[in-house]
């Protein structure tokens, strides 16, 4: 296929759109995996680096930080790339940072090593999301951002907690390692199946940022903030948080893998309820179960008068509403600006891990303290996602199901 713009790619481009925004998910799985999975044997790996488990944890919000900074900035370096060599390019950056993350001998090495990963990170999801939503119809567009969403998501499902049993079987450094070989893998899939697209036109940072600006972009952006921030809060420290709700050690990969199924479905819904209702209905459900699942959890962390069926279903619940702001959101952003909706992409997966970041952070600061605390705060904080949708939300007809 010769290169065209991505706004006029040929009909065959667009026949292949389901194969292509498969593979793109296996990327997002591979980039999914690396961020999420050191949640899994946070605790081992603090001992090994010989750091607090919250000195630790800040290697997500590192990493979370990083990703946010770089997006627009090499989104605005590699924009006339060709977007085939892009992808690949940044799974490879991906896979050898987290080998490097594996062989890292102390925190402070393993830190960069993680800004590395976030670099490729950060070029990779923005991208993947943005080529998917070229290659198939107006009308399923939302659910192709769910598909590649949905590799962040069965990340969680299964990378989590196959991460978890390899920190534990092998070691935590052997679980990097695999994420390392699953990323260039993923690189592999992407060179050999996706079609030949073009870069775009260079477009300053000040002109990206200036994106910003629009209301209409503006009012969404921190609603992703504080969506990932909440759930974040609490899920960089799944395994202490979950032993606060009375969770043993060997019930903690079936929890994990609960959240993660959760936040599958939650996804996949939320894509197909966005393309039939609207973004701001599914918006508005998801973060009021967000809430109360939190606060729920607080609840049974304070009183111990929980159980482990009430708390795989709260944590199901907890994983399914944490993904359920993705798609429509997503599909918020590219209605707003359609024009510019990669770099609108790029802003929203900066505001994720701004949120994730933020989440990571407070949740660290806050360790000590209890997880009745941790998880109180964390459902302060869906709560205000939820408050800011309606404050913002009712020019777009929340009620309405407004697009």
């Amino acid at each position: 296929m010769s290169d065209v713009p991505i706004d006029r790619a040929d009909e065959r481009a667009r026949t292949g759109g389901l194969t292509s925004t498969l593979v793109l998910a296996l990327g997002t799985f591979a980039v999914g995996t690396d961020a999420f999975v050191v949640a899994g044997f946070l605790p081992s790996m603090a001992r090994t680096l010989h750091a607090s488990a919250g000195a630790a944890g800040q290697s997500v919000t590192v990493f979370a930080v990083a990703y946010a900074v770089l997006a627009p900035v090499l989104a605005t370096a590699t924009a006339r790339l060709p977007r085939r060599t892009l992808l690949v390019g940044a799974l490879v950056v991906l896979g050898l940072a987290n080998l490097a993350s594996a062989l890292a001998p102390d925190l402070p090495l393993l830190i960069a090593s993680r800004v590395l990963a976030a670099a490729g990170a950060a070029v990779y999801t923005p991208g993947a999301g943005a080529v998917s939503a070229a290659l198939v119809r107006a009308e399923v567009r939302a659910r192709a951002l769910a598909v590649v969403v949905g590799g962040l998501t069965v990340a969680t499902a299964i990378g989590v907690p196959l991460g978890d049993l390899a920190g534990h079987w092998f070691g935590w450094r052997t679980a990097l390692g695999l994420v390392a070989a699953l990323s260039l893998v993923a690189a592999a899939g992407v060179s050999l199946i996706m079609p030949s697209l073009p870069g775009g036109p260079r477009v300053p940072l000040r002109t990206r940022l200036a994106l910003l600006r629009r209301p209409a972009v503006a009012s969404v952006l921190p609603l992703t903030v504080l969506g990932m921030g909440a759930s974040y809060t609490v899920y960089a420290y799944s395994v202490p948080a979950l032993k606060g709700v009375g969770v043993p050690e060997d019930s903690m990969v079936l929890m994990l893998f609960l959240y993660g199924a959760g936040a599958v479905a939650g996804n996949l819904v939320a894509g197909c309820a966005t393309d039939r209702w609207g973004p701001m209905r599914v918006l508005s459900g998801g973060y009021l179960v967000l809430t109360a699942s939190l606060a729920a959890l607080g609840i049974v962390a304070a009183t111990g008068a929980g159980s482990a069926p009430a708390a795989g279903a709260l944590v199901l619940l907890w994983g399914a509403s944490t993904w359920t702001q993705t798609p429509p959101q997503q599909h918020r952003l590219i209605a707003a600006a359609p024009q510019e909706a990669p770099l609108a992409v790029s802003l929203n997966a900066s505001s994720i891990y701004v949120g994730i970041g933020a989440g990571t952070a407070l949740g660290g600061a806050t360790l000590g303290a209890g997880p009745s605390v941790t998880y109180g705060l964390a459902a302060v904080v869906a709560a205000l996602a939820w408050g800011f949708l309606r404050w913002t939300g009712r020019g777009a007809g929340i009620r309405g199901g407004g697009r």
